[in-house]
């Protein structure tokens, strides 16, 4: 079914107007619309934003102690949101820095990855996976996804070679990754495990929070993610050598005393690192962010099931494989339309019932981008591409197939801790509407 079928209808403006729309048509095809107005998501920690945040920020204002480790006063924040947020994600120790990104540099160099190694990562995936690689001079081996959007392990296994010496566990929009498997494949090779938790905080996975399972987490505290203080990151893990590595590089390669009582003791001497550490202002914001993020997940969880109800017995229903149903965030609801043309005339039927809908969203393909086909660094000597390995591995849309099909054939809506239940019960009602007509 083309576009015209659709648009049939505008040929009969004139009598249109003289006759109200039938409520069940597309308002593609000339029906009226489930909304009057377009429903929009909005960023879900900064709509938590109250006098808890206010409070935290003012008490740094009046200590005049910004700076996470001394200052005019005691500072207390950023500490005091490592022990909550380890608590939270099950873990043993925590790690507040300035990104996600600079979480998986941490994460990355605490696992001592770098020049002749190689990591397994989804192919969909965010540029700072691909880039924390390339920037320890390791080598970066894109692996296909699977309907969960994640990793596939069946995908894996091809890709070990004599040097891989991790492989990034990425759960993407609110979705765990197939943590049995991709564990399993892990322990038989001897290899370590990165979650990327990036855009998953406050997801489970068989009752364990994302992040606790493997051998490191990671996690973005940025605008888009579930609890926010605008940028931010933090680490997880429970091996105290780890979180000492990953400290002492966020820290210029010292290792203070608050992380050393943290860890009970130092292990490690001095080396070079970098400077991510976590400001108080920020540090102030996600303690009361973090004492949000079980309402934020709740709310979400909800809106997610109440459309995953009221879709479920339209015919032929594919979903997005959820690995566990129970511990998926609920960021949106997908599903697969089998080919990439009935999934573009779903996303336009969608809009025009003012109800927005995307193919998978914030991540790219890296495979296809054209500075990683053309291994691109600041220097033609960076380690990561001038090895036999590194010169001879492909990039490129023919090395990620799948993941482009998948991608391509998805649609769906995503979900808003704040929306009210009529908000929801609209966007039943508008799949409901176009998805036989979609599908016919």
């Amino acid at each position: 079914m083309k576009r015209r079928k659709f648009v049939a209808a505008a040929a009969m403006a004139g009598s249109a107007a003289a006759a109200p729309a039938p409520a069940n048509k597309a308002a593609i095809d000339g029906g009226t619309p489930v909304r009057s107005a377009p429903l929009r998501p909005g960023f879900w920690g900064t709509q938590f934003y109250d006098d808890k945040e206010r409070t935290e920020l003012l008490d740094v204002l009046d200590a005049q102690s910004p700076f996470r480790w001394y200052g005019k006063q005691a500072p207390t924040k950023v500490l005091r949101f490592e022990k909550e947020f380890a608590a939270r994600m099950q873990s043993k120790h925590a790690l507040a820095v300035t990104s996600g990104t600079a979480a998986l540099q941490c994460a990355v160099a605490a696992l001592e990855i770098g020049p002749g190694d190689e990591v397994i990562l989804p192919a969909w995936t965010w540029h700072s996976c691909f880039n924390a690689v390339v920037l320890a001079g390791a080598l970066p081996v894109c692996a296909e996804i699977d309907t969960s959007f994640n990793l596939d392990p069946n995908a894996i296994e091809k890709h070990i070679t004599p040097h891989t010496r991790a492989i990034m566990a990425v759960h993407l929009q609110g979705n765990p990754c197939d943590l049995d498997r991709i564990l399993a494949i892990a322990k038989r090779h001897k290899l370590r495990v990165i979650e990327d938790c990036a855009q998953s905080v406050g997801a489970s996975y068989k009752g364990r929070p994302v992040g606790s399972l493997g051998d490191i987490g990671i996690y973005s505290l940025q605008l888009n993610k579930t609890i926010t203080a605008g940028e931010g990151g933090a680490i997880v893990t429970n091996d105290p050598a780890l979180f000492e590595r990953a400290s002492r590089f966020h820290d210029l390669g010292g290792f203070r005393a608050p992380h050393q009582q943290m860890a009970g003791g130092q292990q490690l001497d001095w080396f070079f690192g970098t400077n991510f550490r976590m400001n108080e202002f920020s540090g102030g914001v996600l303690l009361a962010q973090v004492r949000k993020l079980d309402a934020i997940v709740t709310a979400v969880r909800g809106h997610a099931a109440h459309v995953y109800e009221g879709i479920r017995d339209l015919p032929n229903l594919k979903l997005r494989a959820l690995p566990d149903p129970k511990g998926e965030i609920g960021t949106g609801v997908f599903l697969d339309f089998g080919t990439k043309d009935r999934c573009d005339r779903f996303l336009a039927a969608m809009k025009a019932e003012n109800i927005p809908a995307s193919k998978p969203g914030g991540s790219v393909i890296l495979p296809t981008l054209p500075h990683v086909i053309a291994k691109k660094t600041i220097h033609p000597n960076w380690p990561s591409f001038t090895s036999p390995r590194g010169k001879a591995i492909r990039y490129g849309a023919d090395t990620c197939p799948n993941t482009i099909d998948i991608l391509g054939r998805f649609g769906g809506v995503l979900m808003d801790p704040k929306y009210t239940r009529q908000d929801t019960r609209d966007i039943i009602a508008a799949i409901r509407k176009v998805y036989p007509v979609v599908m016919a």
